[in-house]
């Protein structure tokens, strides 16, 4: 009998309601707790993290903790350079997730003598926390806990071409010292625009010197190379429990289950795969994703982030330069048994799976990779030079511009470079780090293609300083992934990201879209989505777009596709700026400036919303400037005025960013 608001229970026989539910539910305990283990596995609940990172540190004896909030890696790369470096003092360190552990014991940490909290914070989109910190962004804005007695520091990664440089290490700096906090050394501001490990390099130089003061304890002069994890070879396993490139479950690329996310990736098929330009020496592509069994949904402005591998031609050459049997199947085992991080990557796996899904092998090595290799060299110099290059001193630091960034070398490339180099591979795979998701600005709109998600991306080719051909890993993935006659559909990893990048909730709201390039990516969903709202009866504003190529023969993308919307009166008004079709080059920019009046008119009386997407360090900063140009000359604004007016847009949601460095 189902229970409903109008059924009472007869006093005789229950009692009351009360006592009904209390003994169905102690009865289902009793048959939970007497039959589960007959029915269901235990689970080992060694294998969940601990609540109280307190008490972990209390268990192991550590008196430094040091969380990251990272999005991409490099924070927790930070993170467990400090941890490590930790041990040089006479401290004990563990990098910690935020996202694993209850932050409100924060307050707790003064039961540890001499210990200290350490905070690797990375600011992502528009100033926001990473997603592993933003439980812990949320605790900080909430809580009124008192602090005093916890010592703690802050570096914070985050890049200057973005409008909130570094927002979520300058508020962790701020809001821990309000709560009372006890700030051991300054907070430090890494660039990425510059040299992001150069500054955590020079600020870690003075970080450790000032702890040592603060807790009166001195440098104990070990400068060992530590192991963080063992080698463990597989030589008898079975092969349906070795991970060939899934991010979470094992065999989930097999047996594909929904939800989707970073941990679950969808493989969806390539449907189609077209080159956009009609010449020129780059490659621009247009591809479709069928998403149709996944129950994935997605809004016109998210992102598609897909999982991409390493060149197998880099990785056999790895191989051979290291003479490795590359399908040897090897777990690497943290040392750390209280680590809730039991392995840089998915394992057992073999090496060929680490370096071709795992491992970033395409980029150029930090320092610190650098220093950890230089024992395996055996001729001096060599040693020699790669130890300056992980050294603070000037002469280091130009030698590792010039000879790696500049350069451009990879892993393999220094290994080719410096014959007496000869590291055990599982050390390699050790300190690399994780090959990381691309995120692509969805090019499609959810309300025209519900089944498919649609990317718009240029392909990274290009040579070297030193000779080589260098490509980027995703884009020449994605450009090999040809649709055949055959029936075989090529498929990519992928989940979909929530974006804040969103059309107008009234469709009436008129919308100016800057787009050069493979910029103009979400703008295609959005012009879809107009089209859409129109045909639906919808009373639609005006729909502006201000798109840039290099040549209009060559690289105008979506052409017909725009133009038939501008006749269809979808697309109110096509700005195309062709750079270098004359001999003074035009941008969007020159074109804004153009058309200052009508702009003007529109953000000012018509409560238009503005969308800016492509690069960050000079097409986005020179629509900024143009904007600001246009309220003082159309407005009457002084530039501080003119600064503060789109400031203000930003806030209420009116001048939107998806930009990129």
């Amino acid at each position: 009998m189902l229970l409903s608001d109008e059924y009472q229970p007869p006093e005789t026989l229950l009692g009351s309601l009360d006592i009904f539910v209390f003994s169905l539910i102690a009865g289902l305990l009793i048959y939970w707790f007497f039959f589960r283990k007959k029915t269901e596995p235990v689970l080992d609940l060694k294998t969940f993290p601990a609540t109280s990172f307190i008490e972990k540190m209390k268990k192991t004896n550590r008196n430094v903790v040091v969380f990251y909030g990272s999005q991409t890696g490099t924070a927790e790369e930070f993170a467990n350079r400090l941890a490590k470096d930790a041990h040089r003092y006479g401290m004990k360190g563990m990098a910690t997730d935020p996202e694993e552990y209850d932050m409100s014991e924060l307050s707790r940490l003064k039961e540890i003598p001499n210990s200290m909290a350490v905070f690797c914070m990375a600011t992502y989109g528009e100033g926001d926390p990473t997603d592993n910190a933003q439980e812990f962004y949320d605790w900080m804005q909430g809580t009124d806990d008192d602090l005093e007695g916890v010592n703690f520091a802050v570096f914070g990664l985050g890049n200057k071409t973005y409008e909130h440089f570094n927002a979520t290490g300058n508020y962790t700096d701020k809001r821990l010292a309000e709560l009372g906090g006890k700030r051991v050394f300054d907070l430090g501001l890494g660039d990425d625009d510059s040299n992001l490990e150069e500054d955590f390099i020079s600020w870690k130089e003075q970080f450790w010197p000032a702890v040592c003061e603060f807790f009166g304890v001195e440098a104990t002069g070990e400068e060992s190379s530590i192991r963080q994890f063992e080698l463990v070879v597989h030589n008898d396993i079975n092969m349906n429990q070795v991970y060939t490139g899934e991010m979470g479950r094992l065999k989930s690329f097999q047996t594909q289950k929904p939800p989707f996310d970073s941990k679950n990736l969808f493989l969806a098929p390539v449907t189609v795969n077209r080159k956009l330009n009609k010449g020129g020496n780059r490659h621009l592509m247009h591809i479709e994703l069928d998403i149709m069994d996944s129950k994935i949904r997605y809004d016109a402005g998210d992102h598609v982030a897909v999982y991409p591998t390493n060149d197998a031609a880099v990785v056999n050459r790895i191989g051979e330069r290291l003479g490795v049997d590359l399908d040897t199947v090897i777990s690497l085992k943290n040392l750390d048994e209280e680590s809730n991080k039991k392995h840089p990557f998915p394992c057992p796996s073999t090496y060929r799976t680490a370096l071709t899904h795992y491992l970033d092998i395409n980029n150029t090595p930090r320092k610190n990779v650098l220093y950890e290799l230089s024992q395996y060299t055996s001729d001096p110099q060599e040693q020699e030079n790669m130890r300056k290059m992980a050294s603070a001193s000037p002469e280091g630091k130009a030698l590792y511009q010039s000879w790696v960034l500049d350069s451009e070398r990879n892993i393999l490339a220094i290994l080719e470079d410096l014959p007496s180099l000869n590291p055990p591979v599982d050390h390699l795979c050790e300190l690399l780090p994780r090959l990381q998701a691309r995120y692509y600005s969805i090019a499609s709109s959810n309300k025209v293609h519900p089944t498919s998600i649609h990317i718009c991306a240029v392909v990274i080719e290009y040579t070297t300083k030193t000779g080589r051909f260098y490509k980027g890993v995703a884009t020449n993935w994605l450009k090999n992934k040809e649709v055949t006659e055959n029936g075989h559909k090529h498929t990519v990893p992928m989940y979909v990201r929530r974006s804040q990048f969103r059309l107008p909730f009234k469709p009436s709201n008129p919308v100016i879209m800057i787009g050069p390039g493979t910029g103009i990516a979400p703008f295609v969903g959005f012009i879809q989505e107009r089209a859409w709202q129109k045909e639906q009866g919808k009373d639609v504003g005006e729909t502006i777009l201000y798109f840039g190529c290099r040549h209009k023969n060559e690289d105008f993308l979506y052409q017909q596709e725009l133009e038939e919307f501008e006749r269809a009166g979808v697309l109110t008004q096509l700005n195309v700026a062709f750079s270098r079709d004359q001999e003074h080059k035009i941008y969007v920019q020159h074109l804004l400036k153009k058309n200052k009046e009508q702009l003007w008119k529109l953000i000012h009386s018509n409560n238009a919303h503005i969308y800016v997407c492509g690069d960050a360090r000079n097409m986005a900063r020179d629509v900024h400037t143009a904007f600001y140009e246009i309220a003082e000359e159309v407005g009457g604004l002084t530039h501080t005025q003119a600064v503060d007016y789109f400031k203000k847009l930003m806030t209420k949601g009116r001048y939107s960013q998806d930009v990129w460095s």
